[in-house]
This record gives C-alpha cells, sequence and structure tokens, in this order.
C-alpha cells in the first residue's frame, strides 16, 4: 500500500515524518510518488498557534475529499495537545500523539482489519527518554535535518510546545554520531542539527550543544553544519568560544528574540532580557565575522501597549537582523497567556505587524548590500523559475547564478554582484 506524507510546521516535524516514512516502508509499505494516488495519507501536524490549528483541519478536511477512499492519519503535535479537538475530526480514521508515534504501522493494520476509528493518544511522562529514531535518506539531496533534542522545560506563558512535546531529553552521543557517519556516507553535504529547544541538548546527559556541533564537524563527508533556532540564554562566552573552533560551524544563528521590549519579555516569562540578548549578539558577531543573526518577533502580546511596541521595533532595528519573522500574537487555550487581562485588538496587532515587517525588511536588503563583492562557498540546491541555480552561503545568504551545466549538491564560490529583491546575485568564480 502506498504511502503519502504531509508535513505542517518546523524542521523537527519534517525529521519525524521521513522517521515515520521510512518506518512504513519498513513494515511493507511503499512511499507514495508524485502523480500517484495513495492509499494512505499521513498528516504530521502542527499546534504552535491557533491558526496552526485550522490549517490542520483544512488539511484533514481536503484529504478527504481529494482521497475518499484514503486511510487518513492525523498525527504530530495537535493530537497530544488537543486530542479531544483531534479526535472530533472525523475525516480522520486514524489520530495518533507524538507520545506513542512508533505505533503508526500497528494502528493503520488494525484500521484495515476492523475498520473502526482508532485514537491512539498516551500522555507524556516524566523522566522518558529520547525516542530512538534514524533517518537514511531525507526529502532534499543536499541538506539533511537531524533531530538531536526534544521537549521544552520553559513553559513561556503563550506557548503550547511542552504540553505537545513533554520534557527536554536528548539523542545519545553513540546513537548521534551513528547517525551522522550514515549521512556523510549517503552524500550528503550539510547537516543540520535541529531540536524542540536545541540549546537544551544534553542537559540530562552530561553534555552541552557544542559537544553535538563537534561530533558533527567531525564526520568525513560532512562540510557544513548548521544549528536550528536557538533559545538566547544558553549562549554565554565560553560556548560561543567553544563554537568558533568549529571551521565547518556555519555563521549564521537564528536566536530567538520574540519581543525587544523588557517589560513585554517578562509577561512572555522569557528567561533573558535585552541586554543580555545585545550582549550575545554582539558576542556572536566578535568571534563569527559577517555571520547572519536571524530571529522571530512577535507582536500584539497580551498587555503590549503601544510604547513597549515601540521599544521592541527600536530594539529590531537596532540589532540590524539579517532576516525576521514577524508574527502576531495568537492566544492559545491552555497557556497563561491566554487568561491574561488587557488582550491587543486585532486592528492594532496589523498594524504594528505592518510596521515591524517594514522595518526588518530593510534591515534584511542592507544585510544583503553588505554580501556584495564578497566571494562566497555556495550550495546549490534548485533551479528557479526562470532557470537559474539558486543555493545558500555559509551564513545563509540566498544566491542566484546562470550557469547551462547542473551545480546541484556542489559546493562552488561565487562572486556576489548585486541583490535582487531576498537574494544576491553572482557569478562562478
Amino acid at each position: 500500500m502506498k504511502v503519502s506524507m504531509l508535513t505542517l510546521g518546523c524542521k523537527v516535524n519534517q525529521y519525524e515524518s521521513q522517521v515515520m516514512l521510512e518506518q512504513l516502508c519498513r513494515e511493507g509499505f511503499s512511499a507514495c510518488a508524485k502523480g500517484e494516488k495513495p492509499d494512505i495519507v499521513v498528516i504530521n501536524s502542527c499546534t504552535v498557534t491557533a491558526t496552526s490549528d485550522q490549517k490542520v483541519r483544512q488539511s484533514v478536511r481536503h484529504a478527504r475529499r481529494e482521497n475518499p477512499d484514503s486511510v487518513i492519519v492525523l498525527t504530530g503535535c495537535m493530537p497530544q495537545a488537543f486530542p479531544q479537538e483531534s479526535a472530533a475530526l472525523l475525516e480522520a480514521d486514524i489520530v495518533l500523539g507524538n507520545a506513542n508515534r512508533s505505533a503508526l504501522g500497528e494502528d493503520i493494520l488494525q484500521f484495515l482489519r476492523t475498520h473502526d476509528r482508532v485514537i491512539d493518544i498516551a500522555p507524556h511522562e516524566n523522566g522518558e527518554t529520547f525516542e530512538k529514531m534514524q533517518v537514511h535518506t531525507f526529502f532534499e539531496r543536499t541538506r539533511a535535518f537531524l533531530k538531536i533534542e526534544d521537549g521544552c522545560n520553559r513553559f513561556c506563558s503563550y506557548c503550547i510546545i511542552p504540553y505537545a512535546r513533554g520534557r527536554v531529553r536528548s539523542k545519545s552521543m553513540e546513537d548521534l554520531q551513528a547517525e551522522l557517519q550514515q549521512i556523510g556516507e549517503n552524500g550528503y553535504r550539510e547537516v543540520v542539527l535541529t531540536g524542540i529547544n536545541l540549546s537544551a541538548y544534553g542537559q540530562e546527559l552530561g553534555l552541552t550543544l557544542c559537544d553535538a556541533v563537534e561530533a558533527a564537524c567531525r564526520v568525513p563527508g560532512i562540510c557544513r553544519v548548521r544549528l536550528g533556532s536557538l533559545e538566547p540564554e544558553q549562549l554565554s562566552p565560553a560556548v560561543i568560544a567553544r563554537l568558533a573552533r568549529q571551521e565547518k560551524l556555519c555563521p549564521q544563528f537564528h536566536l530567538s528574540l520574540q519581543s525587544g521590549c523588557d517589560e513585554t519579555l517578562r509577561r512572555m516569562n522569557r528567561h533573558y532580557d535585552t541586554a543580555e540578548y545585545r550582549r550575545i549578539v554582539e558576542d556572536l558577531r566578535r568571534a563569527f565575522p559577517n555571520c547572519a543573526i536571524t530571529t522571530d518577533i512577535m507582536v500584539g502580546f497580551a498587555g503590549e501597549t503601544g510604547e513597549e511596541f515601540e521599544k521592541s521595533l527600536r530594539f529590531a532595528e537596532e540589532t540590524a537582523f539579517a532576516k525576521v519573522h514577524v508574527f502576531m500574537y495568537s492566544r492559545r487555550r491552555g497557556t497563561r497567556a491566554d487568561t491574561f487581562p488587557d488582550q491587543v485588538k486585532n486592528a492594532d496587532k496589523e498594524a504594528r505587524s505592518r510596521r515591524m515587517i517594514a522595518v526588518t525588511r530593510e534591515t534584511q536588503r542592507a544585510f544583503l548590500e553588505s554580501q556584495v563583492g564578497l566571494v562566497q562557498p555556495v550550495l546549490f540546491e534548485q533551479t528557479t523559475r526562470d532557470g537559474r541555480w539558486e543555493g545558500y552561503t555559509p551564513n545563509y545568504t540566498p544566491v542566484r547564478v546562470e550557469s547551462s551545466d547542473s551545480l546541484a549538491g556542489q559546493i562552488r564560490p561565487v562572486r556576489l554582484s548585486a541583490r535582487e529583491e531576498e537574494w544576491c546575485v553572482g557569478t562562478l568564480v
């Protein structure tokens, strides 16, 4: 039977979707080729915002309309965090949580035998260990994502993820090294280390994120090591100095900010202030010349006044981020912030979002223009609609070049000659 995977959400979800697909293939199923009709559709969900939940519901209903005779499976973060709402999506034949993901094949076989809906959502438990999982191939030909950490202990006041993912737990060094070796042997030029709270890697094992980075950098065949989203307060001067000794580590750091206002950060239950964040950015820029600092910024959080927003806007402009994901606060039932007073009106959120996007697009343009004139190694991935080859520099500057030859999977030096919109153009050296 042929299986189609639909992944919503983060890079961790992408990795886990590939884990589930490989697991099903080992159990006798096969991956559905493009254009084929699937017998089974697995939807790996995200629940980080209310908008994410709406996308999940739409995806489940669309999958049922398009595949009336297929088995529809809903799994991932939404069933784990909101089991009753997920079970109420009657278009799904199987609803499976994150905590017992390994039961996917067994649940499918049970449904095929009985045609009775399967609701299989087990709670996360304190003391649970990192789920054994390994990926041999990935959706992209040049870049592999490797999940090394799961769970979060932070309980930011707006976030449902600790309930969907449980507490922090980390991939063992033995398993990490084995998977890295496999990734290198399979020809991937770049590996991206990911996690729900990546900065917390190894805290229960007596390890740190530096240990994981060093293990990845030692693997022959892997030319680049990149980090997923990071919580800032873990990046002490000693950690930054240790990371800077790894020549394969890409100088791009997605350093989660959320707000550039200290009062707002306190209500969010974030564990740093703007002074500490600024110091970390300065330390990174000294240790990694020409590095890119990217981030997420939320506008319209509960209680955010106009003055607080202006502080956040000024901080974003002063920090001069290379790229920013701006999003409006979305209330999440089950979080403390959902009950906070002084919820911001949608019209104010939208106005603040437009202003923040305008300011951070200017800092993005300035960063891209600062790259013009440099010669940078670019890992090429694919062609664009206009036929140019597209790839990324170590600091994740998107680059497009003209070439009649295939550049897929190659790392080639490129002279960056100009900025176009949200990327640079250049010529092969």
